[in-house]
């Protein structure tokens, strides 16, 4: 007796083994693309998030060479550091940046805590802190509606 004993046996696959493989593809596959499309999204997000940041540090690098009485102006302009200056981006556009420059007490000269109040020397007798002063001044740039900022201090 020589031969195959099994030789007459079909190959191949069954219906049963055809559809396990198809669902064990489809719950292997669905995580697959979940992270895909989470990959996806994260990518849109990272795009815009670093459009903003170099629309701010451009904005930025522009404050920082301002002749200093020209940022003294805008902040007594602005009167409050809550308050946008005029080198804020017009109203309108969807990143608009916005700028905020304001007096800034770096070592609490009046003793009230508020970096953002400074006590004026009055030498001129006008009563306004902006006349003359040669501190520092606090300048921050947003985007409107968006967590990016950028804050610096500019010192005369």
């Amino acid at each position: 007796m020589t031969g195959y004993p099994f030789r007459n046996r079909q190959s191949g696959l069954t219906l049963v083994e055809v559809l396990v493989a198809a669902v064990l593809i489809m719950v292997v596959l669905v995580p697959a693309m979940e992270a895909l499309r989470t990959g996806m999204l994260g990518n849109q997000v990272l795009r815009s998030t670093s459009g903003e940041h170099y629309a701010v540090l451009s904005r930025m690098e522009e404050m920082l060479a301002e002749p200093y009485g020209a940022l003294t102006s805008a902040a007594a302009a602005a009167g409050s550091e809550l308050t946008p200056s005029s080198y804020s981006d017009a109203a309108g556009p969807p990143d608009r940046r916005l700028v905020f420059i304001a007096l800034y007490d770096a070592t609490d000269a009046d003793g009230d805590g508020n970096v953002f109040s400074v006590p004026d020397p009055d030498l001129d007798g006008d009563g306004n802190p902006y006349t003359d002063y040669s501190g520092l001044l606090w300048v921050r740039v947003d985007v409107e509606g968006s967590i990016t900022s950028l804050e610096s201090l500019v010192a005369p």
